[in-house]
């Protein structure tokens, strides 16, 4: 696991600014966070350096797209090991219709987010893409029916709060 990285409430307000809007210039989010843009700019370099900001990214509509079916395939692999695990996790990446893709623990080994045209393309995937594999022992489907966008991940504080919300997350808060 990557070790954490100390943020100060500079950093921690320049990360949530940059969830809500990663357009946002570095003289807005200088003037925002009440510093000149040339330490806004290095600020920002830096949480880049160390691994904090990842990148950016474009989000799509799926439905505009013509994938306005999307499901959750719970997907169990057996026998689960490494010379199977790594074509089949290549060969799911790059199938058009995964969102995302998750190792769990538990009965199911993988967890796929996908985005299909309808129910008669989400069958073909399933049957053509995931049960035809040698490797895969079965797969689950859930239905997407609604999905939310949840608050900016920010770490909890030293007292174990949310920053965001004040809410606690230690047992008993």
């Amino acid at each position: 696991m990557s070790e954490s990285v100390a943020l100060d409430p500079v950093d921690l307000h320049i990360l949530r600014l940059l969830q809500n809007d990663a357009r946002t210039t570095y003289r807005e989010l200088a003037a925002e966070v009440g510093v000149a843009p040339s330490t806004c700019l290095d600020r920002v370099a830096r949480l880049r350096r160390s691994g904090v900001i990842l990148g950016h990214r474009l989000r799509l509509d799926p439905a505009r797209l013509g994938r306005g079916l999307e499901a959750l395939l719970l997907v169990q692999v057996r026998p689960h090991r490494r010379e199977l695990i790594g074509p089949f996790v290549d060969r799911i990446r790059a199938l058009p219709e995964s969102r995302a893709f998750f190792h769990l623990t538990g009965p199911d080994d993988y967890l796929v987010h996908v985005a299909v045209a309808d129910p008669t393309d989400l069958q073909r995937l399933v049957l053509d893409e995931f049960t035809s594999r040698r490797e895969v022992a079965r797969v689950e489907t859930r239905l997407i029916f609604q999905q939310w966008e949840c608050g900016p991940l920010m770490p909890p504080t030293a007292d174990g709060r949310n920053p965001a919300t004040g809410s606690g997350t230690r047992p008993g808060s």
